[in-house]
């Protein structure tokens, strides 16, 4: 634990193996796929030609999610790095299927989700409403407080277009990460873990539409930080469950 600690310090990012079993990411796929069908707002489902790529607000179709994370593992994780009272903040989903692939220029994770994104402040901005939540761009130092926890419920490869990360980019707060520095490629088993930073640049390339796989990933963040400034309230903000 030592270990990953002093890596997020200075890398960023640090992969966890073997969280979760392969029938573990088995199950969480399966119960996935069935809210996301399930789920009448198509706000929240992203899809193409019936095939859903991505999805926000999961805790609000599968609250299930508050269960999947409570593995020992990553609640010390979580404690040690942002303290005793962090909370989970927001869910997304991403999924690459090859014939329906995407890529994402490098970037930085720098909105929130908030209940109210129009009061006056000087630590938030750039509100902007997202699948029916609003969001708004956070403050450094907020961001510095946050982690983010990639839960992978495939095996990534070269050809299913991996998370690429620049390690030391998160140390430079919302400035841009020069190109010339040589990304690392996320490549891992289903029931992996990455813990990264928000404000680490990161993108990811195609897959390769002949390989006929799969990238699905759980992408959960969290904060140490309850009370917002300026009357400001998270969306949502979920503590452990013992």
């Amino acid at each position: 634990m030592v270990t990953t600690i002093n890596q997020l310090r200075g890398d960023g990012f640090e992969l966890i193996e073997s969280v979760f079993t392969h029938s573990e990411c088995e199950d969480i796929r399966r119960q996935l796929d069935v809210r996301m069908q399930e789920d009448k707002d198509q706000f929240n489902v992203r899809q193409s030609r019936g095939t859903v790529f991505a999805a926000r607000n999961i805790l609000e179709i599968c609250p299930e999610v508050l269960q999947w994370w409570s593995k020992p593992v990553l609640q010390q994780l979580l404690g040690n790095v942002l303290g005793t009272e962090f909370g989970l903040v927001r869910v997304l989903y991403f999924d690459k299927p090859s014939d329906r692939s995407w890529s994402l220029p490098f970037h930085k994770d720098m909105t929130i989700a908030v209940k109210d994104n129009s009061l006056p402040s000087k630590c938030f901005s750039k509100p902007t409403t997202k699948a029916g939540v609003q969001h708004v761009e956070a403050s450094p130092q907020l961001l510095e407080n946050m982690l983010t926890l990639r839960i992978h419920l495939d095996r990534v490869t070269n050809d299913n277009g991996p998370l690429q990360v620049i390690p030391g980019s998160h140390k430079n707060g919302k400035q841009s990460q020069a190109s010339s520095l040589t990304p690392a490629k996320i490549l891992c088993d289903a029931g992996d873990v990455l813990a990264m930073r928000p404000l680490i640049s990161h993108g990811s390339a195609h897959s390769n539409p002949e390989k006929k796989m799969h990238r699905r990933i759980l992408h959960l963040e969290f904060c140490g930080t309850r009370e917002l400034p300026d009357g400001f309230e998270w969306h949502t903000f979920e503590s452990a469950i013992d």
